[in-house]
């Protein structure tokens, strides 16, 4: 079943498939799954999504499918998570895609582009714009299913230890980076560098690095990473849909009942819209406490913001004229992109630009 298709169902017919899973998985043989997630239990929610996925898919089948979801580098560390699937030595893993450009460049846009869509548009792109059966057309080529699990929305920009107030200012900058942004960067003359997340604090306290970027207040306030760097940016413009995704070893996909794959299908699905919702409702407070404690918000300049745009447009035309299952992505994902963006700007940004005023000024 295609998720496109599973979450056009009606609330009734999907109330009677749920009913109806566990029934059909009672004859199933019980199946027994691990899952490595990237994340450190202290990230609740992130680590605690895929417990709420794996839980999720118990419910739903009557314990007959149970997965295990094991912290970053309990049995598989972060950056080998990938390698873990397309091996089945754990059936399935939580990740960012970005971790693992390095093996295909097109599986940045599973995660998120620079300067792309938002989680709305990414969702929509996914299931109405043919990006789901684009990205698991490349995922295939490494015995890998990819399904969207989860979206932290629009990133922080990071902290530092330095202001950036011009683009001359990222040269020689060390910073722990992630994927397609840490690219982008290095074209600007920073020096980008992948750090699990359970690293990143002591990185920058010892100085390896200037500056680090991981997800948002709610995530950054649990790293500490206000405690050693005061300056912190926004926006992050090389994620603004950071698409958290569960790789599944294809062979065993396969062999699951169809029942099986129908609850691990659901409980993704509540679990993309969950973690948003759970971020969206966290960041408030979380960036309140980290000003309160001194945190000096920045926003980028327009020159760096400029610099890095055009340094990511030209990035993408590279690739391309490299990569052709990055060209074939690009140039379905561009369409889509200029059409929803023409759209958002109509309606979505005008009304929300007008609230955030009108809200501002009321409180002033």
């Amino acid at each position: 079943m295609k998720r496109r298709n599973f979450l056009k169902a009606t609330a009734s017919s999907l109330a009677a498939g749920v009913v109806a899973a566990p029934a059909i998985a009672q004859t199933q043989q019980p199946i027994r799954w691990r899952m490595a997630t990237a994340w450190p239990r202290t990230l609740d929610a992130m680590h605690g999504s895929a417990e709420a996925l794996c839980k999720r898919v118990g419910q739903l089948t009557e314990g007959r499918f149970e997965i295990r979801p094991f912290a970053a580098g309990e049995i598989v560390p972060p950056l080998q998570i990938f390698d873990a699937v397309q091996s089945n030595t754990v059936e399935c893993g939580h990740v960012l895609s970005t971790f693992f450009i390095g093996k295909r460049q097109s599986f940045a846009f599973d995660a998120g582009i620079p300067f792309g869509l938002n989680a709305r548009q990414q969702n929509a792109w996914l299931n109405y714009g043919g990006g789901l059966e684009l990205m698991r057309e490349v995922f295939k080529k490494d015995n890998v299913v990819q399904f969207a699990s989860g979206n932290v929305g629009v990133q922080m920009g990071g902290f530092y230890r330095k202001e950036i107030k011009k683009v001359e200012d990222l040269s020689g900058l060390k910073m722990r980076i992630g994927g397609f942004g840490g690219t982008i960067l290095a074209k600007l003359g920073a020096v980008p560098t992948q750090i699990p997340a359970g690293d990143i604090y002591t990185s920058l306290e010892r100085g390896a690095i200037d500056a680090a970027e991981w997800i948002g207040p709610y995530d950054d306030e649990k790293l500490g990473l206000h405690k050693v760097a005061k300056f912190y940016y926004f926006p992050g413009w090389w994620e603004g849909s950071a698409q958290v995704t569960t790789l599944v070893n294809a062979t065993a996909w396969e062999r699951l009942p169809q029942a099986f794959k129908d609850a691990y299908d659901a409980a993704s699905n509540e679990q993309n819209l969950l973690m948003l919702a759970k971020y969206d409702a966290r960041n408030p407070e979380a960036l309140k406490r980290l000003i309160a404690q001194g945190v000096q918000l920045r926003e980028f300049p327009r020159a760096v913001m400029d610099a890095c745009y055009k340094a990511t447009q030209e990035t993408m035309d590279e690739i391309s004229a490299k990569d052709a299952d990055f060209k074939k992505i690009y140039d379905s994902w561009r369409v889509f992109r200029d059409d929803v963006n023409a759209w958002f700007n109509v309606a979505e940004s005008r009304l929300d630009n007008y609230r955030y005023r009108a809200s501002a000024s009321r409180r002033s």
